[in-house]
């Protein structure tokens, strides 16, 4: 039904990050908290089927758009701002809170357009709020970091602008419904949603700026802007064949990059784009059972990876290291960011009984159902290569392995508080599904819980994880950082840049040298007849004035009587 009182929920955290400065204390908290939970009452208040439509020029925009998949994403949006503002309320600035609420409301009024001009407004207010978040860390690295984030992301928004106005021409609609990459306009809506998902080439993003933002900023980093994308992706191109390949190649890109990573943060930014690659993947099969799959991996992703990135998060604030060659050894002081730590280890790794193993056995079993037995081996085989790198290598290299010396306690109480809920969630999930399946599109008949699954899934994990100790020299990092697409501009472009300035500098210097060499020699000139010693300026003597007098005078007189 069309309601002239529907508004788009975002804007409650939207709008209510403005008053965060102005409070302090428990207040600020309150609000805080207060924000995500109406956000939450609001998107479950409004009834299934409503939508605001108002009209712009010759297009019917709708604002707000109630639907399954995107009161799903809203809810697992408003529970991330929940948790991330809990542990994020003590260290973080006014200016980071204010900006990571305008980000989280913005991806919430993403999930309710039902138009692409409404999607594209919020999709770079998003693009604003995050840029601030990172920044807000204050550091040199963190800014030019941002810079590179901000240019991505603008690079992504006039593509996606570009698409949407091709669309709709070709269309005569804004209207934000399934499409197929079969036009120029709906390419380019693809590509720009698949620059913010941190698909190739354009993945390096990810792993180059998250990681310089604050342990707080992180966490809300990791949630929204590549989620928003898979939103985007399951309305607008369910079952585009090309979004299988992408996916996959995302899914072991991260596996790779991750396994060669040194920094812990760096290490779970790769696992982003790896786990974004199996919604992906999924979103490319396109049957029911594969969307649902994309839908709740989603939501259980956010859970597990702010929960592994406010581990991570915590252990840089009580130690102010990030390296894994500085780390180890760091359950004995503190435990409750290592068992949690381990939680997020485990339900990324798809563990039974944690909410990856559901979410992810859905993607799984929808390609086994569509025959597509390549694509089910390979998101099988990358399971284990997501246990090797961030179920065990993380905590191992982080929390045990070798004794650093380090004794830091575990961080104060908020930030234990929102590691233990979402402990609790991934928990629960994994248990107890049955929630999570009925806030999905669609209807599920699955039951992930059968001895062939669970046996299966725990002899590959357990293969991994004796694989992982076999080569565990060869996984001992040292103190370097890993290239890959940014290459090109982080060092590539910046040598042409450099050479560029190089020969343009010293064609300005010799085009420089010419011009004074030609005006030194100039005034050389007018020196040699106009100075002290020159030709035009020496005293003549007076007989040769007379002389000359005289012969002017003749010359004159003859003129004259001629």
């Amino acid at each position: 039904m069309t309601s002239e009182l529907a508004f788009p929920p975002g804007l409650i955290m939207v709008l209510g990050a403005m008053l965060i400065p102005f409070l302090r204390g428990r207040q600020r908290l309150l609000l805080l908290l207060g924000l995500p939970l109406l956000t939450l009452v609001t998107v479950w208040g409004l009834p299934g089927d409503v939508s605001l439509k108002v009209g712009f020029l010759d297009y019917m925009l709708e604002p707000v758009r109630s639907t399954a998949e995107g009161r799903l994403f809203a809810t697992i949006f408003a529970i991330m701002a929940f948790a991330g503002g809990l542990y994020a309320h003590r260290q973080a600035s006014a200016t980071e809170l204010t900006a990571a609420f305008v980000y989280a409301g913005s991806a919430i009024g993403v999930t309710f357009a039902g138009d692409l001009l409404t999607l594209f407004v919020f999709w770079e207010i998003m693009a604003l709020g995050s840029t601030l978040v990172i920044w807000s860390a204050g550091t040199q690295s963190a800014y030019r970091a941002g810079v590179r984030y901000l240019l991505i992301h603008l690079l992504g928004g006039v593509i996606l602008m570009v698409g949407i106005v091709a669309h709709a021409i070709e269309s005569g609609s804004l209207a934000f419904t399934a499409m197929q990459p079969d036009s120029f306009g709906n390419w380019l809506i693809l590509i720009g949603f698949l620059i913010n998902a941190g698909a190739p080439p354009l993945s390096a993003w990810i792993a180059d700026a998250y990681p310089e933002a604050s342990p707080g900023g992180m966490v809300f980093l990791s949630a929204f802007t590549t989620k928003t994308a898979v939103f985007a992706l399951l309305v607008g191109f369910p079952g585009a064949d090309i979004l299988v390949p992408i996916g996959l190649y995302m899914v072991f890109y991260g596996i790779i990059y991750a396994l060669l990573e040194n920094d812990m943060r760096r290490i779970l930014a790769y696992s982003i784009v790896n786990q974004v690659g199996f919604m992906v993947t999924a979103i490319g099969i396109g049957t029911e059972m594969a969307l649902n799959g994309a839908a709740a991996h989603a939501f259980a992703h956010i859970i597990y990876k702010a929960l592994l990135l406010m581990s991570a998060g915590s252990v840089l604030l009580m130690t102010g290291k990030r390296k894994c060659t500085d780390l180890g050894g760091l359950f004995q002081s503190m435990p409750v960011t290592a068992i949690n730590g381990i939680i997020g280890a485990l339900a990324i790794s798809a563990f039974p009984f944690t909410s990856g193993f559901v979410t992810k056995s859905l993607e799984t079993q929808a390609a086994a159902n569509e025959g597509m037995l390549l694509v089910w081996l390979l998101l099988l085989a990358a399971s284990a290569g997501v246990f090797l790198h961030a179920g065990i290598k993380f905590p191992w290299f982080v929390f045990f392995q070798k004794d650093s010396g380090l004794r830091p306690p575990d961080p104060p109480a908020s930030l234990r508080y929102a590691m233990w809920l979402f402990s609790f969630l991934c928990i629960a999930i994994g248990l107890y599904p049955y929630p999570l399946y009925a806030i999905l599109p669609y209807p599920v008949d699955y039951q992930p819980y059968t001895v062939e699954h669970v046996v299966t899934q725990l002899q590959l994990l357990l293969f991994a994880g004796f694989a992982f100790f076999v080569m565990l020299k060869q996984m001992r990092r040292t103190l370097t950082i890993s290239l890959d697409f940014d290459w090109f501009y982080r060092k590539f472009l910046k040598e042409i840049v450099n050479e560029f300035t190089l020969r343009t500098s010293a064609a300005h210097e010799q085009h420089e040298q010419r011009v004074w060499n030609a005006v030194r020699r100039l005034i050389d000139n007018l020196y040699r007849h106009h100075g002290p010693q020159g030709m035009l300026a020496r005293a003549w003597p007076t007989g040769s004035m007379v002389i000359w007098v005289a012969v002017l005078l003749g010359l004159s007189l003859t003129l004259y009587y001629i």
